[in-house]
């Protein structure tokens, strides 16, 4: 990693390590936690008040998204989902309260501050079915295959690998699971030096890619169906988006195109304990590499 790369990540953790502390430190005052985002484009009030209702308060304040994820990603019970960089939990919990007891909802959060937070949100929430991950959504630390659906909520566009974001998405989900992913999204004719004019990275506005170059990304990696929806404009030129995408089945991955059976060519059993090389000559790293596969690992 680049040393703009590792500062901008820096960067990126000590907001979020701030806001939660923010939250926090208001849990305890008299009035209870305040927003951190009160801007309409970003943060709770793109949740209905119902929704916002049935959670602690602390993990509604620190609602930094530009969507609401759990809305579009048509949950159902029993169902694995996992959302990445979750914050302080509150798509967490609105998952677990979708898939049910019978589900999972794991989030996966780079920021210790944060972490606690989202810990002590679930223990208020009386929740039992969810867990929560320290690590980067670059390497994402779950199992291959283990994944129904992948949420997320404007984090995409903070990465600084976002190409290994989309290849560790779709590792980790089933064939035949999906994306349901709210971001901010660039309008095609913005070059990256124009987006910085409208914001900065931290501020989910710099890092964002645009709608082609989030399509090419996805269908690099291996995924389907991609849909991006434009929601709202958070600034001019720059939308706040819903993207869907598909991890393709087995059965679908016969043929030619760029699915979930082929994306490893000259290996078996990808991205698992059990994977090898079809040519003894070459390493599995090398076959993926050689195939352009979209799992690197």
């Amino acid at each position: 990693m680049s040393v703009q790369s590792t500062d901008l990540r820096d960067t990126v953790r000590q907001h979020y390590a701030a806001a939660a502390v923010k939250v926090a430190e208001g849990g305890t005052a008299c009035c209870g936690p305040q927003p951190v985002e009160v801007d309409e484009n970003f943060g709770p009030t793109l949740y209905a008040a119902d929704e916002r209702d049935a959670l602690p308060a602390e993990a509604v304040a620190a609602s930094l998204g530009c969507g609401n994820p759990t809305a579009v990603a048509e949950l159902r019970e029993g169902e694995h989902v996992l959302d990445l960089g979750s914050g302080g939990g509150i798509d967490v919990l609105l998952s677990a309260r979708r898939v049910g007891p019978t589900g999972k909802a794991y989030g996966l959060d780079m920021t210790d501050e944060m972490l606690a937070l989202a810990l002590a949100n679930a223990e208020k929430a009386g929740a039992t079915n969810v867990e929560f991950l320290k690590g980067a959504i670059e390497t994402i630390p779950l199992p291959a295959g283990t994944i129904d659906v992948v949420i997320s909520n404007c984090v995409i566009n903070l990465s600084v690998d976002k190409p290994a974001v989309f290849a560790e998405t779709f590792r980790v989900l089933k064939p035949g699971g999906r994306i349901g992913v709210s971001d901010v999204v660039a309008e095609d004719g913005l070059s990256p030096e124009q987006r910085a004019e409208r914001g900065d990275h931290v501020g989910c506005i710099a890092g964002a890619l645009s709608f082609a170059e989030y399509r090419e990304g996805l269908e690099a990696a291996g995924f389907t169906g991609v849909e991006i929806t434009s929601t709202h404009l958070v600034a001019d030129g720059m939308h706040s988006a819903i993207v869907r995408a598909v991890k393709p089945s087995a059965a679908e991955g016969t043929g030619d195109a760029n699915t979930a059976a082929d994306a490893c060519c000259g290996v078996t059993a990808c991205c698992t304990s059990d994977e090898r090389t079809l040519d003894p000559s070459t390493t599995a790293a090398e076959a993926k590499a050689a195939s352009g596969c979209g799992c690197q690992d």
